[in-house]
């Protein structure tokens, strides 16, 4: 394999997210100089609560970063379905020892911020990773040997090849796919968190709990070491608010979820100020890579939050595009092809079959009493069965 020479032009990165900063710290492990341009005045992730399946402990482990993000995360025994309106339990998949047997890996939870500081601490520790913060990319132009970004306020930057990080709403996947705005979903997600002391003993449970109701859902767990306690209700409505940070309607809150089990209605009043998000994602695309230009994580593959599966697809995302480039280091533009060849179908299968999942939880009447029958007679076995292709794949 040709070496790589580090002193040559840097790969640009385009968004400090959790995409771009694993992608950014993969990359350098293979030897490559690489440059990440953050708009935000600081490298911080908003947002709360995030699970982490076994597939994401698989490519942390292959960037040594695996016990890092452990240290922090809370690793429940269950994941529980409710009924949200009769309190019934629909089915239970066990985690720990069991899911770690199964699938080598375990499943966790822990706090966005709390993972993005795992990559941000390691690419800070690496000397080939430059990190730059007010640094909004607004254009960029690829002559098929370089790459040269246009900053806000007219500046030039030039390097290797661009990676776009720029999520969602990403302005670089506009020049590349060209499929202007997100699928706005209908559902709208409310999220808060607690400190431990604020959940009632008998409303607190080390697991993930999920009540499924009509049009609506609302899930619990425990983060940072059991330290906090994270709430996500989601429900239908045709309220749009670009981005994810708005300040959140109490009162529509109090209305979706009208008529639903005490033990949701006591949780939900125990959160002043919610912060909400209108879910969004894109139809599935195969071509998201076009000469030293690819895209990464949400600007590749936005999709709904019913697997739990953002951050993990970004990482992923990461380990394999370093490893693809590290295959082919004077060739970017093969290596990119190479990494969206391995990624599309896996990521298109996420985004799909988040909306089924999405309508399975919200699912009323004959819908969802067909669903109960079907879950509620799931064993141990089907349920990792049905999830395989997921936590067992990278």
């Amino acid at each position: 394999m040709p070496q790589i020479n580090t002193e040559s032009l840097p790969i640009l990165i385009s968004g400090g997210g959790i995409g771009g900063l694993a992608a950014a710290y993969a990359l350098s492990l293979k030897g490559f100089p690489v440059r990440v341009f953050e708009q935000a005045e600081e490298f911080r992730e908003l947002g709360a609560g995030i699970q982490l399946g076994p597939n994401i402990f698989r490519a942390m482990e292959r960037i040594g970063l695996k016990d890092q993000l452990s240290a922090d995360a809370w690793e429940p025994n269950n994941l529980e379905m409710r009924d949200g309106l009769t309190g019934d339990l629909i089915t239970n998949m066990p985690l720990g020892q069991d899911i770690r047997e199964r699938f080598g890996q375990p499943y966790m939870v822990t706090h966005r911020s709390d993972i993005h500081s795992v990559f941000l601490r390691a690419c800070q520790s690496s000397k080939l990773v430059t990190l730059e913060t007010n640094a909004h990319v607004e254009d960029y132009a690829d002559d098929g040997k370089t790459v040269t970004l246009t900053m806000k306020g007219g500046a030039k930057v030039q390097g290797r090849a661009l990676i776009a990080c720029d999520g969602m709403w990403s302005q670089i996947r506009e020049k590349i796919v060209g499929d202007g705005k997100p699928r706005v979903s209908g559902h709208i997600a409310y999220r808060g968190v607690l400190k431990r002391e604020e959940v009632p003993d008998d409303l607190w449970s080390p697991d993930v709990i999920l009540w499924a109701g009509p049009k609506t859902h609302f899930v619990h767990y425990p983060l940072r070491r059991g330290e906090l306690y994270n709430l996500v209700a989601v429900f239908h409505s045709d309220k749009y608010v670009e981005g994810w940070n708005a300040e959140a309607d109490p009162v529509e809150l109090r209305e979706r979820f009208k008529g639903q089990r005490p033990e949701v209605q006591r949780l939900l009043d125990k959160i002043n100020v919610w912060k909400m998000w209108v879910l969004c994602d894109r139809e599935p695309v195969k071509d998201w890579t076009k000469g030293n230009v690819t895209l990464l994580g949400d600007s590749a593959h936005p999709m709904l939050q019913y697997l739990a599966q953002g951050a993990c697809m970004a990482t992923e995302d990461a380990v394999c595009i370093a490893e693809k480039a590290a295959a082919q280091p004077d060739n970017l533009p093969a290596a990119f092809l190479a990494y969206q060849q391995q990624r599309y179908l896996r990521t298109a299968q996420v985004q799909i079959m988040a909306r089924v999942y999405g309508e399975f939880y919200h699912a009323r009447g004959p819908t969802a009493e067909l669903r109960n029958n079907m879950l509620s007679s799931r064993t141990k076995e089907q349920s990792y069965d049905g999830i395989a292709w997921l936590y067992g794949g990278m």
